[in-house]
């Protein structure tokens, strides 16, 4: 592997691409500085540690082999590559991280988030984002396990962690509905809890895996539907299959449309208090493209749009 790596150095590429744009030995050795002699050892060099030919020898003029002009045809995008490479480093060590990971819980809301993502890629800068979706604890255990630097949507009973930072984020109410044709829907109310448990009820499942799985909404001995995402678990009940909770914001337009009817219960109606938390770096420094996000969560409208209202 080492040997193919010698082979494919920078130096050696430009080398062969002057080769092919010259069609002499003699001219490529002239614009590279080159004795022609030289630059046919350094030729049956690369072929050695390629073990292929690169140039047709049989020619007066120096043209490469199909193996050459496929070497030499990716060496344009390596190059450029490695230039990308070079100034992506430079950029870094002003301050901006290689990655930033961010984990949003399902329940937040896609469309300002992506908008969120759309005004930091204006900036042109080096870092790159890796985005999670997880659920309940997923979300928790993401940024608790290192496997994330920013987290939106996390429970604000569950930031507390030693090495972890967070601020409120916003406060979610949830709304019990049922499809119009489901039997609930023309059930006097409000919903005792036995009469929402001869139902099944939709839940999201919990993406953490730590064994210490969250439920929410579901009763003692109720069936149960579990889905994976927020939309799954809307359209499931929109379709009827079961009976839950659901984001006041998410349900709105659907009940709106008639679609769901919402339905006053025996229970207080949940609200999930959320907040974002992030991962203190151990030297004390934020990173640039951490701080960016940072500030933006600032801003009340921002932090009202990702939570849905």
């Amino acid at each position: 592997m080492q040997t193919y790596r010698n082979a494919l150095s920078p130096e050696n590429l430009h080398l062969l691409a002057t080769v092919a744009s010259e069609g002499s030995l003699a001219g490529a050795a002239r614009k590279l500085g080159l004795v022609p002699s030289a630059l046919t050892y350094r030729l049956r060099q690369m072929e050695a540690q390629l073990d292929v030919l690169l140039l047709d020898r049989s020619s007066r003029r120096a043209q490469l082999t199909p193996a050459g002009h496929a070497l030499n045809d990716a060496s344009a995008h390596l190059l450029t590559e490695l230039t990308a490479v070079a100034m992506r480093v430079k950029r870094v060590a002003t301050g901006w991280e290689a990655q930033l990971v961010i984990v949003a819980d399902d329940i937040i809301n896609k469309q300002p988030l992506l908008e969120l993502m759309d005004a930091f890629y204006q900036l042109n800068a080096p870092t790159r984002i890796k985005l999670q979706v997880e659920t309940l604890s997923g979300t928790t255990e993401s940024l608790t396990s290192g496997q994330s630097d920013l987290a939106l949507g996390i429970s604000s009973e569950t930031a507390q962690f030693a090495g972890i930072r967070h601020a409120p984020l916003g406060n979610v109410p949830f709304v019990f509905a049922v499809a119009k044709h489901h039997p609930l829907a023309a059930a006097p109310e409000p919903l005792t809890d036995a009469q929402r448990a001869a139902y099944r009820v939709v839940s999201v499942a919990d993406s953490g895996t730590s064994g210490q799985a969250i439920s929410v909404g579901i009763l003692a001995g109720q069936d149960t539907l579990a889905v994976p995402s927020m939309a799954l678990k809307l359209a499931a009940q929109i379709a009827g299959l079961g009976c839950g909770f659901l984001p006041e914001p998410l349900a709105r337009p659907h009940i709106a449309s008639g679609e769901l009817v919402a339905k006053t219960v025996e229970q207080p109606n949940r609200i999930a208090r959320l907040a974002y938390a992030w991962r203190a770096a151990a030297n004390g420094q934020t990173g640039r493209a951490l701080q960016w996000w940072l500030d933006h969560l600032k801003h009340p409208a921002t932090r009202a749009a990702l939570s849905g209202d």
